[in-house]
């Protein structure tokens, strides 16, 4: 196991002052808290620039990225992401990665849901708690405001709620309040192991309903959906619910498509 200070330095070059000053504190506290609690993170990302946001959004984009495998990363152009306001930071487990479910203290709860468990106590919002684009290595300050109707128009944190900010986080290691402090980190995991549960729930039930409308169906309809389609039926076989093709199964298995037309 790393000390704490190597752990440091290997965040140092994003925990910089080009970040606002809580968001600043909350990732070196972050990355202390996690360390006490058995878990090592490193932060890899903190202020972007307009150069290194647009390198990002390329990712799985441009042809030349394509090639090489890559997969999109962020739906946010250079001036649209709380990085590049210096609100944002990333993170990763040194030993594990980003693998959601490694548990390397056995305490019985992953390492990445203690990690946002902490995060959010500190004050930051978690980005896999977000429905349309899912960002689980991503937390963020964003003071209540938006990039579009604020940030973007140079509209900024004002001075009172970094400083309220900042007091909240260093009242998190104040000795004389550590059952208050207790009570609330637990609120905070069942919460989350709350939400992880939810979007299980969410995401076997869009695969069941096919919601996305581009799914792989499963390969035992494949030859009924083959010819439902020739037959002129249907028209696309990716866009079907479950009950839709077990519908069309039962069809083909009464001879109601050719089964020789395949």
């Amino acid at each position: 196991m790393a000390t704490l200070e190597e752990l440091k330095k290997k965040s140092a070059a994003e925990i910089t002052d080009r970040l606002n000053p809580a968001v600043k504190l909350g990732l070196e506290k972050l990355v202390e808290r996690c360390y006490a609690r058995g878990v090592e993170i490193r932060i890899t990302s903190g202020y972007r620039s307009a150069a290194q946001q647009q390198a990002i959004y390329d990712q799985g984009r441009t042809t030349a990225s394509k090639a090489k495998g890559e997969k999109i990363v962020s739906n946010a152009q250079p001036g649209y992401s709380m990085h590049n306001y210096g609100l944002a930071g990333d993170f990763v487990l040194t030993k594990n990665g980003y693998d959601l479910t490694a548990d390397s203290n056995h305490n019985g709860v992953s390492d990445w849901l203690e990690v946002v468990t902490q995060a959010k106590l500190l004050g930051f919002e978690w980005g896999g708690d977000w429905i349309s684009f899912k960002d689980r290595p991503h937390i963020q300050m964003a003071f209540g405001l938006g990039v579009t109707k604020q940030l973007l128009k140079g509209i900024r944190p004002t001075q009172a709620q970094i400083d309220d900010t900042i007091k909240k986080i260093n009242a998190l290691e104040d000795d004389s309040d550590m059952a208050t402090n207790k009570e609330l980190e637990t609120k905070v995991q069942t919460q989350a192991e709350a939400i992880e549960a939810q979007e299980k729930r969410m995401l076997a039930l869009e695969k069941r309903v096919n919601i996305i409308g581009n799914q792989t169906p499963p390969d035992w309809a494949h030859e009924a959906l083959v010819a439902a389609k020739k037959a002129g039926a249907i028209t696309k076989t990716n866009d079907k619910s479950y009950a839709e093709i077990v519908t069309i199964q039962m069809m083909y298995n009464l001879g109601l498509f050719n089964k020789e037309d395949k």
